[in-house]
């Protein structure tokens, strides 16, 4: 039967990451102290290095605040749409005399 994988989150990640930059312990020594594989470790600290330089630039907007404004965006689509059919509902029976 095979093992569940652990589902990290990004703090734990990014502190691994950051002790691996640090070097003041091997990676294989950190990889066994926090129970993550080296491979891991390296993978982690290779996104933070990759990905450092967008935490200093402007006018970022973080992925949640985008998720959030575009799910408003999904609602309020969702509320015309429903207004506008129950306006053409409203329309074709006062103009068939169905009233």
């Amino acid at each position: 039967m095979a093992k569940a994988r652990k589902v990290r989150d990004s703090g734990f990640k990014a502190r691994v990451a950051l002790d691996a930059l640090k070097e003041r312990e091997t990676v294989g020594q950190l990889a066994k102290r926090q129970g993550v594989p080296p491979t891991q470790i390296h993978e982690w600290k290779r996104r933070l290095l990759d990905q450092a330089s967008t935490v200093f630039e402007r006018g970022s907007v973080s992925k949640k605040t985008e998720d959030f404004e575009t799910a408003e965006l999904f609602e309020e689509i969702g509320r015309l749409k429903m207004a506008l059919e129950w306006v053409k509902k409203t329309v074709y029976r006062v103009f068939s005399g169905t009233v």
